[in-house]
């Protein structure tokens, strides 16, 4: 067996190590900051781009969307519905740097954003309202009335 070295425990072979590899690879392909990973001890110094958190949930009368906007105005946030296309878009723009404030760490996005989701195909996307509270944006979607479940009573002879 001479010419074979012997196996190394620190050379162990990470599958996850390969994936990080390809995110940063593609991260960079599409222009944005790669995010460091635990393993690493350098991190990442920006995000590139943003994008709110959104939950989406459904009841008998319709559909909510739920979107995390924090910091934001309701005059910089904008909702349209167009082709059976939900729309939400904005900016969340940066603090200025104060005189005398000097700022060590920016883990917060800021920047133009946009999110777009297709509308089932029971939701009246013309009858679309919202509210924006404490940072949250909540858009509902009734369903339209030919979509929603009736009762009908049988009456046994």
């Amino acid at each position: 067996m001479s010419g074979l070295s012997r196996w190394e425990p620190s050379a162990r072979w990470n599958p996850w190590r390969e994936f990080e590899d390809m995110e940063k690879r593609l991260s960079t392909i599409f222009g944005r900051a790669p995010i460091a990973t635990s393993g690493e001890k350098k991190e990442a110094i920006a995000v590139a781009e943003w994008s709110p958190l959104v939950d989406i949930s459904e009841d008998d009368k319709g559909y909510v969307v739920k979107a995390e906007l924090p910091e934001m105005k309701k005059e910089e946030i904008k909702i349209n519905v167009l082709d059976d296309v939900l729309s939400i878009s904005g900016e969340r723009k940066y603090e200025k740097e104060e005189k005398g404030k000097k700022y060590h760490r920016v883990e917060r996005a800021y920047g133009s954003f946009m999110r777009s989701f297709t509308l089932p195909e029971d939701a009246d996307g013309s009858k679309v309202s919202a509210e924006y509270k404490d940072g949250v944006l909540n858009v509902r979607l009734p369903k339209s009335e030919k979509a929603r479940p009736k009762s009908i009573e049988v009456k046994v002879s």
